[in-house]
C-alpha cells in the first residue's frame, strides 16, 4: 500500500481536468481492523472538529450529563459544528443560562454566524457577533458542564485543566494510540493528532457501543445516537453533515472537521470511516465524503440531498455552468 495520499476529488471545467484533491480515508470495523483504505492510514493529523463527540464522552461518562439533566438535542449540539443559526443560538444560551454562566464565560471566541438571514440581521442592526455564535459553541458548553462537575478554574481550554486531561485520557483509549502532539484548535481548546487508522478505529468503536455495557461505551452509543437523530443541531442548513445524515437511509452520525477532515459512524454495520483531503478543501472532502456513503449504499447517489455534495455544477458568476466537481474513478464503486 502506498504511503503516497491517494487520488480523491476532480474539478473539470469543460472537457479538462482543471485541479485534483488528494487525501487519505480508512474503513475500520468494530475489531480494530481495516476493512479498505485510500492513501497512508498511518498518516498523522489533526482532525480538528470530526473528534468533537469524542471530546464530549468525558460529559456523558463522568455523569456531569445526567447531573446537570443534559436531553439528547444538547448533547448533539456538544458534538456540534454548528452554523450559528437562532435554534443554535438560542440552545447555547439557554444552556448557559442554566449553569448560571453566560457568553463571557465561553473560551472559543466570537465568530459571524453562518446563518446568512442571521448574519445580515444582525449586520443591519449594527449587531457584533458573540461566543455564542462560534460554531464551538455547543462543545464549550459541555466543557464548562464537565467543569463544574470536575472542578477546576474558569480556563477550561488549559491543557492542565481537568477538562482537558480528561479528554485526552479518553482520545488515547479510543484511537488506540496516544497522541504525539496536540494543537491548538480555532476555538482555543487542544485538538490532539491520531493516525487516520486510529480516528477510525475511535469511530467504529462508537458505531459498536450500542453492543457493549460498560459506562464509556453506553456513553458513545447515547451521543452518537444524539447525533443521527438531531442533524439539524450538527451543522445546519446547507452543510454536508446535516443533509446527508437526512439523507440517509439507516442511521448515521457524521463529523466534519477543519482542514478537510471528515467522520462517520455506522451503528447497523459496525463500522468507522476517517477522510482527510491533504490540501484541506472543504468542497473536496464533502464530495469524497458523500462518494464513500454511497459506495457503502448508505446514501443514494440520485438523492438530490447526496448530488449537491457528490457532483455539484460549478457556475460562473453569470450563472453558467462552466464545470463540475467529481469523486475521482472509482472511489464510488
Amino acid at each position: 500500500m502506498s504511503n503516497a495520499p491517494a487520488l480523491m476529488v476532480e474539478i473539470l471545467r469543460g472537457a479538462l481536468i482543471e485541479s485534483q484533491h488528494f487525501g487519505h480515508a480508512v474503513i475500520c470495523d468494530g475489531s480494530g481492523q481495516i476493512v479498505q483504505a485510500w492513501g497512508d492510514p498511518q498518516a498523522m493529523v489533526y482532525p480538528r472538529s470530526s473528534s468533537k463527540m469524542i471530546q464530549a464522552l468525558p460529559l456523558v461518562a463522568s455523569g456531569a450529563a445526567d447531573a446537570f439533566g443534559l436531553d439528547a438535542p444538547r448533547l448533539a449540539l456538544a458534538c456540534a459544528s454548528h452554523q450559528g443559526a437562532p435554534l443554535h443560538v438560542s440552545a447555547v444560551t439557554a444552556w448557559l443560562a442554566e449553569l448560571g454562566l453566560g457568553d463571557h464565560d465561553l473560551c472559543c471566541g466570537p465568530q459571524v454566524s453562518r446563518d446568512k438571514e442571521l448574519k445580515l440581521q444582525m449586520i443591519r442592526a449594527g449587531d457584533s457577533p458573540c461566543r455564542v455564535h462560534n460554531n464551538c459553541s455547543g462543545k464549550h458548553a459541555g466543557f464548562l458542564t464537565l467543569g463544574k462537575h470536575l472542578g477546576g478554574g474558569p480556563n477550561y481550554v488549559d491543557p492542565t485543566h481537568p477538562v482537558q486531561k480528561a479528554a485526552l485520557e479518553i482520545f488515547d483509549e479510543v484511537t488506540q494510540e496516544t497522541s504525539p502532539c496536540f494543537g491548538i484548535d480555532g476555538c482555543s481548546a487542544p485538538n490532539p493528532a491520531a493516525t487516520m487508522h486510529g480516528m477510525a478505529r475511535a469511530m467504529a468503536f462508537f458505531a459498536t457501543a450500542h453492543q457493549r455495557d460498560d459506562v464509556l461505551s453506553k456513553s458513545a452509543a447515547r451521543l452518537a445516537q444524539a447525533m443521527y437523530s438531531h442533524p439539524e443541531m450538527i451543522a445546519g442548513e446547507t452543510r454536508a453533515c446535516t443533509h446527508l445524515m437526512r439523507a440517509a437511509n439507516e442511521p448515521l452520525a457524521l463529523k466534519t472537521g477543519a482542514e478537510g477532515y471528515f467522520v462517520a459512524i455506522l451503528p447497523n454495520r459496525g463500522i468507522g470511516i476517517s477522510l482527510k483531503i491533504a490540501d484541506g478543501a472543504t468542497r473536496a472532502s464533502d464530495c469524497a465524503i458523500a462518494a464513500l456513503l454511497v459506495r457503502l449504499g448508505v446514501v443514494d447517489a440520485a438523492n438530490p440531498e447526496v448530488a449537491r455534495f457528490l457532483n455539484p455544477d460549478i457556475k460562473n458568476w453569470d450563472g453558467l455552468v462552466t464545470g463540475e466537481i467529481r469523486p475521482a474513478p472509482g472511489l464510488v464503486a
